[in-house]
């Protein structure tokens, strides 16, 4: 059941992003729970970090000189930061690459992991990780509409929701890739959804 639903991220092949040799690069793990209702695993960063502090993330960070390509960035950063063992981990595919506003080039990659890992975080980066429905994001209820400019085109970045939780920005953006994959969700970034309102 699982693996037919994430066909489509097997088969993707991700949108190009030009970026000039030696740019900064990061890689995060979308971590899928193997089960009959499938979780996406995210994390709390802690407060206090320098960048993306208090906010909602996947597992991942900085590519390392000696990390062989990006899956083992997503996979040492997700060891690093919540104990979870690379092992574990069945890698499906990359989604597309977006640039931070840090100006890092991150690409998401999607990997399955059992449905219950005893996840160890680090203190001094993740304050909590947690986990959230597919089916959730699939009907896509966010809460506001974010408009930014990225790349030279208007963005209508959802902000989601779930319990203690806000799910913004560039996470946000990698999941609508993903569950439109998935689902067909027809979740547009480029145009305003019917409850946008332009502020003044």
């Amino acid at each position: 059941m699982l693996d037919e639903l994430l066909q489509p991220v097997r088969s993707h092949t991700p949108r190009i992003l030009e970026t000039e040799p030696g740019f900064p690069e990061a890689a995060v793990l979308v971590p899928i729970t193997r089960s009959d209702d499938p979780e996406l695993v995210l994390t709390l960063r802690a407060s206090g970090l320098s960048t993306h502090g208090g906010e909602v993330a996947f597992p991942g960070g900085r590519r390392d000189p000696e990390d062989r390509d990006l899956i083992h960035t997503a996979l040492r950063e997700a060891q690093e930061e919540v104990g979870l063992p690379p092992g574990l981990v069945e890698i499906v595919g990359p989604l597309s690459p977006l640039v931070s506003r840090y100006g890092i080039r991150v690409t998401p990659i999607v990997g399955v992991i059992p449905d219950f890992v005893e996840y160890q975080p680090n203190d001094a980066e993740i304050s909590a990780v947690f986990s959230v429905p597919l089916e959730f994001f699939r009907k896509d209820p966010r809460e506001v509409t974010h408009r930014i400019d990225y790349q030279g085109r208007n963005w209508y970045v959802p902000s989601y929701r779930y319990g203690e939780f806000r799910i913004w920005g560039l996470t946000a953006i990698m999941i609508v890739e993903l569950v439109n994959l998935l689902y067909d969700a027809k979740i547009h970034l480029h145009e305003p959804p019917a409850s946008f309102t332009k502020l003044a």
